[in-house]
């Protein structure tokens, strides 16, 4: 599995996501802080951060007992590149969108 995918493929679960935005807009946070905000059990969560980390999303680090988690969001932007090489196409796409729609609005197609 590509970078990209494996990327795609960890932030399409909700749960997921939800901790990645969490560690983004906080900053390095213990599991037990994830599990608080969370619904589903700590080894539930622990799964999760394992997918994370595997796709590059996150990193953890030891801190005594603790572990302690952080996004990176440097990985991201691995989407922001892929979307951006998209942009032309979208681009034009809804440019031809338009012109059609206008074309038939002043046809009375509509």
């Amino acid at each position: 599995m590509t970078p990209l995918l494996k990327t795609f493929s960890a932030l399409a679960d909700e749960t997921r996501m939800t901790i990645v935005e969490q560690l983004m807009q906080h900053g390095e946070l213990p599991a037990g802080e994830l599990v608080r905000g969370a619904s589903i059990t700590a080894p539930a969560i622990s799964r999760h951060l394992k997918v994370l980390r595997e796709a590059g999303l996150i990193t953890q680090r030891a801190e005594g007992t603790k572990r302690l988690y952080s996004a990176r969001p440097e990985s991201l932007q691995l989407i922001a590149d892929w979307t951006q090489s998209r942009r032309a196409f979208w681009d034009s796409s809804l440019d031809r969108l338009e012109a059609a729609l206008l074309d038939e609005t002043n046809t009375g197609g509509f």
